[in-house]
């Protein structure tokens, strides 16, 4: 049975997560961090997007992107298929990198965005990697409750609808999640 086509249009933005083939990890040094953020940067340039948070985990990724004019089925294909030569290449491999295709849900309103983002922010707190998400370096948040720290996130849309001080209620948010073990799952 053929699989149905993902919903999208100019302006869509998703919840994108890929996972390591047999959940093996995708990166293994800091380096192939770099690299897979790097490969964002150049499909940014090529298929401009707007990359709203992430969170990279060893044999996993998150992303909130939201397209412009281009699919997020070209966007990921750049990403995933340069840095499966790379990985490849660099270890020695053949076959895939990644397992399955992509998953991508669709966001609809501000509220799964902020729980989106959150849940991603959370992701290295609840696998236990670090304490606190401001203590995991391949991640958005700091870009979210530090005023002019610089990823490649644009957190401008998810902030701009706190009002005053939104670093701080951003942080609150998620801290409120992180308190309560309210980790921001997505239905």
């Amino acid at each position: 049975m053929p699989r149905k086509p993902r919903v999208w249009y100019p302006g869509a933005m998703y919840h994108v997560t890929a996972r390591g083939n047999r959940k093996n990890n995708l990166f293994r040094d800091r380096k192939d961090y770099q690299f897979y953020l790097t490969l964002l940067q150049k499909a940014n340039e090529k298929l401009p997007f707007i990359l709203h948070s992430y969170c990279l985990m060893p044999n996993h990724i998150h992303l909130i992107i939201e397209t412009i004019e281009d699919p997020l089925s070209q966007i990921i294909h750049y990403v995933h298929s340069n840095y499966a030569k790379y990985f490849n290449k660099k270890y020695d491999y053949i076959g895939h990198v990644f397992q399955d295709r992509y998953f991508a849900k669709l966001i609809k309103n501000w509220k799964q965005i902020m729980d989106t983002s959150s849940y991603i922010h959370l992701n290295p707190v609840r696998s236990r990697y670090v304490k606190n998400p401001e203590d995991y370096y391949w991640s958005s948040y700091k870009t979210f409750i530090i005023s002019g720290y610089k990823t490649l996130a644009d957190p401008t849309k998810i902030l701009k609808n706190l009002g005053d001080h939104p670093n701080d209620k951003y942080k609150f948010y998620v801290e409120t999640k992180l308190n309560t073990k309210d980790w921001g799952f997505i239905k």
